[in-house]
């Protein structure tokens, strides 16, 4: 059997439409669901680490990485539209680069969404402890971080990363309409609380503070680029719920393409505002950089309102994250590439039920002992990979299917697909040799599974 054997996209169309799981999501739901996923640690932890690598050309920075993600986002448009099936990029490489591109888009997937609800995991722990030492409750140092996390404080494990990840856990796994209505409402707060700091803000910005605007030159706002790539990610989980959307044919590029539009906005604006707040070296050290924003223009109040925003929005990037994930676990099991226990519809919440658990503990256990800086790149490598991917693969589907029905088409092929991929690839080039050579081994881990479990008990295989 070949390597490179494709699932029929017929076949995958009407196995969707009798897999148990309830269609019950519509266009608002899909772009709170895509605004849940993105807009978190990378807004409310990031930008700090962002500007002290890019200075406050950091603005540049995030519409560079908008850009990289902006031309993958069309290209998963069209996907989404021409295979509404769960299972995100994983699903459109075994329709069209076959079985082995597949999985290893697929282990990669892994990887990019169980880190990133790992990394956004410990992102909420630091505004959480924030918020209660306002209060004057400090977690033991031992529970208060992962091991190596802050220099000269001895501690074990992340406590609160752990806890906050298993109690998603079990809302995930309780029911898709149950888990977007707790996203639509927690995106709801969130994003007022981006707006109020837009606004307070806006008044205290000292226009001193953005010279020298580029301190780094070209090559900080490159690196600040690839570092806060992470901060997009999310609106791919879009297309992981295909399954359980009423007319996805329609609803999922307004998902996709709308919450990426939003964030990107709200995120330059942000950015301008904090940078013009604070001097950017002031960052150093710092895990929740935009409520100092405010402690550092006498906006005590607003501040806190920022750590409670912070933990809300934190809250849904790791639902919608997981969400997506177990979306993918459960398509890869259908297929037969990994246990079919994980691909178990549960009978009263019409969940992949084993799936979510087993996302949810293995998970809490990396956000409580691995630190957020060694999570965040580890997540953008895998990220760029799956979207240079899903690039290729629109410019497959037309060749190899142009009779396929799609209601939105990827405006500008083979342009745009093409410089996506190398967008993708120029900052994948920034990373650190670190993060290529863990991004490498656990490829390598991926295709030995594949090998010797994978292939030979695949569907297709049988």
């Amino acid at each position: 059997m070949s390597l490179f054997r494709t699932k029929d996209i017929e076949a995958m169309l009407a196995e969707s439409r009798d897999d148990g799981l309830k269609k019950v999501l519509g266009p608002v739901d899909l772009v709170m669901m895509g605004i849940g996923a993105i807009i978190g640690t990378g807004i409310f932890v990031l930008t700090g680490t962002g500007a002290l690598t890019a200075g406050p050309a950091l603005t540049v920075s995030f519409v560079i990485a908008a850009m990289a993600c902006g031309f993958a986002a069309l290209c998963y448009a069209e996907f989404a539209t021409a295979i509404p099936v769960s299972g995100s990029i994983y699903t459109y490489s075994y329709a069209t680069l076959g079985e082995i591109i597949a999985w290893m888009i697929g282990w990669d997937l892994l990887l990019e969404y169980g880190l990133a609800t790992s990394a956004v995991s410990v992102g909420w722990s630091g505004y959480f402890q924030s918020l209660i030492a306002g209060f004057g409750i400090r977690l033991p140092e031992a529970l208060s971080a992962a091991p190596g996390a802050v220099p000269g404080v001895n501690s074990v494990l992340n406590l609160p990363a752990m806890l906050v990840m298993l109690a998603i856990t079990w809302v995930v796994s309780t029911g898709v309409r149950e888990s977007a209505r707790l996203n639509n409402v927690m995106v709801a707060i969130k994003i007022s609380v981006v707006v109020l700091f837009i606004a307070v803000g806006v008044w205290h910005v000292q226009p001193v503070n953005w010279q020298p605007y580029a301190p780094f030159g070209f090559s900080g706002i490159v690196n600040a680029a690839a570092l806060v790539f992470f901060a997009f990610i999310g609106f791919d989980a879009v297309t992981s719920a295909a399954e359980e959307v009423r007319n996805p044919r329609r609803d999922l590029p307004i998902g996709i393409i709308g919450s990426l539009a939003v964030c990107t906005v709200l995120y330059v604006a942000v950015a301008a505002i904090m940078t013009g707040i604070v001097p950017f070296p002031k960052f150093e050290g710092i895990d929740h950089p935009v409520s100092l924003a405010l402690q550092y223009a006498g906006q005590n109040w607003v501040a806190g309102f920022v750590d409670l925003g912070a933990i809300l929005g934190m809250t849904t990037v790791i639902l919608v994250m997981t969400y997506g994930q177990t979306r993918i676990l459960f398509a890869m099991s259908r297929d037969g590439l990994l246990p079919a226990r994980l691909s178990e519809v549960h009978p009263v919440h019409a969940t992949p039920f084993y799936a979510t658990w087993t996302v949810g503990i293995v998970f809490s256990l990396i956000a409580g002992f691995v630190p957020l800086a060694v999570l965040a790149e580890l997540i953008n490598i895998g990220t760029l990979s799956a979207f240079s991917l899903i690039s290729i693969a629109v410019l497959v589907l037309r060749r190899t299917r142009p009779d396929l029905p799609r209601t939105f088409r990827c405006p500008g092929v083979p342009v745009v697909p093409l410089l996506s991929v190398a967008f993708c690839v120029f900052l994948m080039a920034h990373l650190q040799p670190f993060t290529w050579m863990a991004f490498l081994a656990w490829l390598a881990i991926g295709l030995a599974i594949y090998f010797l479990y994978a292939r030979r008990n695949a569907v297709l295989h049988r």
